[in-house]
């Protein structure tokens, strides 16, 4: 029996879990599968081990792990894997299949133009400041400016940044405080799943800031509300049963 277990990376915060569990809900009407879990990475329960244990007590032989993360970093490439293969160890009769990221989609990009339409009408007086997580894996931060790449062909005259509140530069706080100097009105994209202390974070430190008059700062939604996003995870697990590698490696682009 095939069984998909959906790992999110959790947060101090509930409310990102309740989101969490919303947003694979949604997911789950989406993939004939009989056996779907959630479960998270850190600061959060259940475990992946909980999640497994769990799927195979229901009598899974065939078991799918989906990254619920926007971009392949560390947690993709090392942690997750670590983890499957511990739990490959416990039960070598079982078969365990790794799915991909999200990564750079256009439904992802559709999103934050969606984001920007209900910010403003007047997107031409903005600055766009597109806020990642942050990663010292150069190829998330890579996949960060493509989206940007994406960006600008729809918003070809716009200034349109990348900035990052962790691990990568240039530093959100940074950025966003030069241009609040040189008096520019900014549309800031938090390129975030759900809320979170990063979230709230950016919502802080905007509203500290000493603006001159006329000038504004527009923050958008973070990206997990959107339709968009169980799309893609349900195209992303069908892309798992077609191509799937049976070692804790992540599955290929399907195109």
């Amino acid at each position: 029996m095939e069984a998909v277990i959906y790992i999110c990376h959790g947060s101090r915060l509930h409310k990102s879990k309740i989101e969490s569990y919303a947003l694979i809900d949604k997911v789950k009407k989406g993939v004939d599968i009989p056996l779907q879990e959630t479960c998270f990475l850190e600061l959060q329960e259940p475990t992946l081990a909980e999640a497994v244990s769990k799927v195979i007590e229901k009598g899974a032989t065939k078991v799918i792990i989906m990254p619920i993360l926007l971009l392949t970093a560390g947690h993709a490439k090392k942690d997750i894997p670590n983890m499957i293969d511990k739990e490959r160890e416990k039960y070598p009769e079982i078969d365990f299949i790794y799915g991909r990221a999200i990564e750079v989609d256009a439904k992802m990009v559709e999103i934050l133009i969606d984001r920007i339409s209900t910010c403003t009408s007047e997107v031409e007086q903005y600055d766009l400041l597109l806020v990642g997580r942050g990663s010292s894996d150069r190829s998330a931060v890579e996949d960060t400016e493509k989206i940007v790449q994406h960006l600008k062909e729809h918003y070809p005259n716009n200034k349109i940044e990348k900035c990052f509140l962790a691990a990568s530069e240039p530093k959100f706080e940074a950025l966003l405080l030069e241009k609040v100097k040189d008096n520019k009105s900014v549309l800031i994209l938090p390129y975030l799943l759900f809320t979170g202390l990063l979230d709230k974070g950016i919502k802080e430190y905007i509203e500290q800031l000493d603006l001159q008059a006329g000038q504004k700062i527009l923050l958008a939604d973070y990206l997990g509300h959107h339709q968009n996003v169980s799309e893609v995870l349900i195209s992303r697990v069908a892309e798992a049963r077609k191509g799937a590698d049976p070692h804790a490696t992540m599955v290929k682009r399907s195109s």
